[in-house]
């Protein structure tokens, strides 16, 4: 594709400082064509002594992080260095500033007058824990904000310590979140010329992957527990177990799955056990029923019992090593893995998951050498309505995406996120249920007693991923509902959904006929595997999509099984990447008038978590050891055991500056003198006597007592938290992060904040999650222009209602309507 026509070629952007999230918040950016100039000291980037390395040393993780990048050194010694910089910022369209997570040598600029006199320049700033609040200013790494967000603790064998998944998660994570701020930004310039300025919170970042178990504890109260590898709360069968070849990702968690799953392994008396076990003794029980059935398992390989679970619709999945990725020619083909060049060494990566139709990202690339700048045509353009230069205030009451309409047929959290996501940011979502098929997340039980006592209308992981949106109920099987939906579709921008890739176009809903209805229209699938994948008929959840990402095969100790890190990482990174991707095609819509098809494969989304270890495979390097608990780079690193019962805090030492602090700390003054122990590898021959020794002193220590010892020294540290911790979280309160909401049925509750800020507060939530049918009136009526006769015809045929249908009730309909 020609360079100039990408979606992003008209932006240069300017990376300064050092972070992983900076790096590949810009590296979103280069996949669509813009010009990215990183900045770096004249010893280059931190990033680039990050291992893995391939046999040639090169970093992996830094080539991930920003091929496609041209680099410039500037030297903060040399005469006109700031002067140098602020040339640059001066032509760029977009600044990202990770200098508060590491300066990297940047030279001073004042940017407050650059901005000033440069008021379109869109800015965007991260740090570990934002500006203000109790933990601004401490000393972090990946590993302890993880800690600290909910994200280790559960994990691991019941005895300890918990396990965690090696860097950069926060990264990737803060840096789609920095994309989503900085991507709005350039599409409010379309209505506005001023830029907009962002803050953004790794720390409040990472939490998109602990809001699910947040909501469950406010429902539940603190009832989660670590309870074995690859076993979480509340207890059914959602895990890695070994088949006789390879290993098995099962996740069954709706009692139709359980009764399959029982009858594929020939285990009717399982049938009528329950799945979902929210009760103290949820460990004795698994444990009586995993007895049963894990032997059977290792009666198969993997990939029989795929092929297996596939016919009956089972969401499990063969559990991936990083070698099966590089031979699956439905992952090279579509661009999910793309060759990058590295120095003189030829390699692959993990390419943009954001994969847009019409105006597809670049399928690879170069990793700039230092100080090496690329070729890029950069077309400099200005979009369709882009505001004169002299309009340069930004309206602070109007949201980004303002004016935006999206119909949102999802369901569950994925989809529910990145519609979310985009009605925290401004834009009207309609969020389109069924009375006969209403939002899973509302509860799958059909009982009478379930729906007389409303059930459905109380579940808070519901209300966490739908406030700001306004609901309708379309009973979309039978064509009034199809019209109607067709006719919403019609004034809309956008369309997403998360179902299966064949439901909306068996019911006359699919891209190619809706196009017709709007030919601006984006329509982004969010499927398992993707539309044209061999398994696009696969049954997932977000559990599934990490149990086959690679990710747990590099998890965890050599000789482990492999591990999964959360109960459903995948929801959230594909709910991320899903906002992303439709923030691109709004972007090309707004310069062209064109609309197009994403097929977002969410299995994809999980891969850049795993990219190094499929660089260093792909280039013939030895695969790097999995280092449990323990770092590749910074020694000591680990979670130690803290006085009362199951309370953990991970520390590590990242300088030889900080060892030295920490040796004072723990009383041993001779290794903080001792020149031998200066260097990370040196610290590891001795590394089992320097954990002891932290662990001694970790014993009698209160965990958030621990963490203020060792931070007042500049010791990198955090609390393992629970979940429920996170409600109570000291510095989330300080900052407003958590917003109180009333709503009916369930009162006030919190909801957490969008991780990005304009100013110090965050955006206020605007309404709390849709009651079923909570808009038909005022949907029905004033978009649509439909009478009250007709919306009470429409009522009393069922095509829409307020309450979900029990099993009777439904099968009453199904046969009425087919009669």
């Amino acid at each position: 594709m020609d360079r100039s026509m990408e979606v992003l070629s008209h932006l240069r952007v300017v990376e300064i400082g050092s972070s992983a999230a900076t790096s590949y918040c810009a590296r979103l950016f280069a996949d669509f064509g813009a010009d990215v100039r990183k900045i770096e000291p004249p010893e280059g980037d931190g990033l680039r002594r990050s291992p893995p390395f391939t046999s040639a040393g090169q970093s992996a993780w830094f080539a991930f992080l920003n091929f496609n990048k041209s680099s410039i050194i500037i030297d903060p010694g040399a005469p006109q260095a700031s002067t140098r910089l602020t040339a640059l910022i001066e032509d760029c369209d977009i600044l990202i500033d990770g200098r508060d997570v590491d300066a990297a040598d940047c030279p001073d600029v004042d940017l407050a007058s650059v901005r000033q006199l440069y008021p379109k320049l869109i800015y965007l700033e991260t740090s570990w824990f934002g500006r203000h609040g109790p933990y601004a200013g401490l000393t972090a790494t990946d590993s302890t904000v993880r800690a600290l967000a909910g994200l280790i603790k559960l994990v691991g064998p019941v005895e300890g310590p918990p396990v965690h998944a090696p860097d950069f998660q926060t990264g990737i994570l803060a840096g789609l979140w920095g994309f989503i701020a900085a991507a709005s930004s350039v599409l409010a310039q379309t209505q506005a010329g001023g830029g907009r300025s962002w803050s953004l919170s790794i720390f409040e970042s990472s939490l998109a992957l602990s809001e699910y178990l947040m909501s469950e504890a406010f429902a539940c109260g603190d009832v989660m527990r670590r309870i074995g590898t690859n076993r979480f709360w509340p207890g059914s069968p959602v895990g890695i177990y070994e088949a006789r070849k390879g290993w098995l990702g099962v996740t069954v968690v709706t009692p139709g799955q359980w009764r399959a799953f029982c009858d594929m392994l020939d285990l009717p008396e399982l049938r009528d056990e329950p799945v979902w076990i929210p009760s103290e003794d949820c460990l004795k029980r698994l444990d009586q029923v995993e007895r049963r059935f894990i032997p059977k398992l290792k009666a198969r390989t993997a990939h029989e019992w795929f092929a297996e679970g596939r016919k009956r619709r089972i969401p499990i999945v063969p559990v991936s090593q990083i070698s099966d990725l590089l031979q699956e020619r439905e992952k090279k083909v579509p661009g999910a893995i793309v060759p990058v060049l590295l120095g003189e060494e030829e390699g692959l990566t993990v390419g943009s998951v954001q994969r847009l139709t019409l105006t597809p990202p670049r399928r690879g690339g170069k990793v700039p050498a230092l100080g090496e700048q690329q070729s890029v045509k950069n077309t400099r353009r200005k979009l369709t309505g882009t505001a004169s230069a002299s309009s340069s205030c930004v309206d602070a009451t109007r949201r980004p995406l303002q004016g935006i309409r999206v119909i949102d047929f999802s369901m569950g959290w994925a989809g529910p996120l990145c519609t979310r996501t985009l009605a925290d940011l401004g834009a009207d979502v309609i969020k389109i249920e069924a009375i006969q098929y209403p939002d899973w997340w509302r509860g799958v039980d059909r009982t009478p007693a379930y729906i007389d006592a409303q059930m459905y209308e109380k579940r808070a992981r519901f209300c966490f991923m739908n406030r700001n949106k306004r609901g309708i109920t379309l009973d979309l099987s039978r064509p009034q509902g199809c019209t109607l939906a067709k006719r919403l579709v019609a004034g809309a921008d956008i369309v997403v959904d998360n179902y299966s890739v064949d439901v909306l176009p068996k019911l006359g809903l699919g891209y190619e006929v809706l196009r017709t209805v709007n030919t601006r229209l984006i329509m982004m699938s969010m499927s398992a595997f993707g539309t044209d994948s061999a398994y696009r008929d696969c049954r997932a959840y977000g559990s599934t999509l990490e149990q086959g990402s690679g990710l747990p095969s590099v998890i965890g100790s050599s000789g482990d099984p492999p591990v999964m890190s959360h109960i459903a990482f995948g929801d959230a990174v594909g709910g991320l990447n899903g906002c992303a991707a439709v923030l691109v095609a709004l972007i090309h819509a707004r310069t062209t008038g064109q609309g197009q098809f994403i097929d977002l494969a969410q299995i994809e989304c999980m891969m850049p978590f795993a990219a190094p270890w499929i660089t260093i495979h792909s280039t013939g390097g030895m695969p790097p050891p999995r280092y449990g608990s323990r770092h590749p780079q910074f020694v000591p690193h680990g979670c130690f055991r803290c006085a009362g019962e199951d309370n953990w805090i991970v520390v590590t030492a990242t300088d030889e500056d900080m060892w030295q602090r920490l040796a004072m700390l723990l009383g041993r003054p001779d290794w903080a003198a001792d020149p031998s122990l200066r260097s990370e590898e040196a610290r590891r021959g001795i590394e089992d006597v320097i954990e002891r020794t932290i662990e001694a002193w970790t014993l009698t220590r209160d965990a958030d007592q621990a963490m203020s010892d060792l931070q007042a020294v500049g010791i990198a540290a955090g609390v393992a938290r629970l979940p429920i911790d996170l409600l109570n979280d000291r510095h989330l309160r300080s900052r407003a992060f958590l917003q109180e909401i009333e709503r009916a049925f369930i009162g006030r509750h919190p909801q957490p904040s969008l991780p990005i800020r304009e100013g110090s507060e965050p955006y206020p939530i605007r309404t709390a999650a849709p009651t079923l049918g909570q808009h038909n009136r005022e949907i029905l009526s004033g978009l649509l222009d439909l009478s009250d006769a007709e919306i009470a015809q429409l009522s009393r045929e069922g095509i829409i209602g307020t309450t979900m249908l029990s099993d009777g009730e439904l099968v009453t309909t199904k046969k009425a309507s087919s009669g």
